[in-house]
């Protein structure tokens, strides 16, 4: 199984930006689905996750500001991110929980490269 993001860059302050990430390869189902943030020289908190039932859940920091979404048909995680801090800047890696054809219910989890999003002051 493959995580692909994309989306990222450069954006100011109070402005807006979307990631996406696509999960390919040998897949039964999409568990869930999640993004996770890792500032400069700090680890890696989740951001936020979407279940394949639709749940989602948020941290506290980006409550009210980012939106994630999936699309079953297309094994694909969306983050909006809007109202932009620069506390937002770093790396944000795509997980998925993915029970692969042939496993049963066995799940595995799964990590993208991760994109780079860099919030202006």
């Amino acid at each position: 199984v493959q995580l692909q993001a994309s989306g990222g860059g450069l954006v100011q302050a109070g402005g807006s930006l979307s990631v996406s990430c696509v999960a390919s390869g040998s897949i039964f189902r999409i568990v869930n689905m999640g993004w996770y943030h890792q500032a400069p020289g700090k680890q890696r908190e989740v951001v936020a996750s979407v279940s394949d039932s639709g749940t989602t859940n948020y941290a506290d920091s980006v409550k009210g500001r980012f939106t994630i979404s999936g699309d079953n048909a297309k094994n694909t995680v969306y983050l909006r991110m809007n109202s932009l801090k620069p506390e937002d800047t770093g790396v944000y890696y795509c997980s998925a929980k993915v029970i692969r054809l042939g496993e049963g219910y066995y799940a595995s989890t799964y990590w993208g490269q991760g994109t780079l999003v860099t919030v202006s002051s």
